[in-house]
């Protein structure tokens, strides 16, 4: 059996290197392009890559399931970044929560402050109400005990 060769004609490689270009303009449109894929610019990369590939030289299944496996580490690591930043925020909560009624010194544009909690209020960034005013929790510097 012999070998079927296919070559693209330089007209045909013009046509496909003007095809990515579009596709990678509509694919940016106009944004700085990043240093670190997300999962969805890996689907839209991979998905490409399958629908232009030479028909004669298929992606192998070595690189397939290498790329899937990619994607799945990559679903992971995405996954445990924010269950870590939950966490973080969780802790954040329970240590401003825990000053309440203590007295607290934070900073202030240069100034220090000093007070008594008398609320905390909730989510990713809690503030406490010292002196009848609000801070955000990282202004506070000390925390004493009554």
């Amino acid at each position: 059996m012999s070998e079927l060769q296919f070559e693209m004609s330089p007209q045909e490689r013009t046509a496909r290197v003007l095809e990515v270009d579009r596709f990678n303009k509509q694919l940016f449109n106009g944004k700085t392009p990043v240093k670190d894929l997300g999962k969805d610019e890996f689907l839209t990369l991979l998905l490409t890559q399958l629908s232009h590939q030479d028909p004669t030289a298929p992606m192998e299944d070595r690189e397939f399931i290498s790329q899937m496996a990619q994607l799945n580490t990559l679903q992971q690591m995405t996954s445990m970044a924010n269950d870590f930043n939950r966490l973080t925020e969780l802790f954040t909560q329970s240590e401003a929560a825990s000053s309440l009624g203590k007295s607290v010194e934070l900073n202030e544009n240069d100034k220090v402050i000093q007070g008594t909690v008398k609320a905390v209020s909730r989510g990713g960034k809690p503030e406490v109400l010292v002196n009848g005013a609000y801070y955000q929790w990282d202004q506070v510097t000390k925390v004493f005990e009554e």
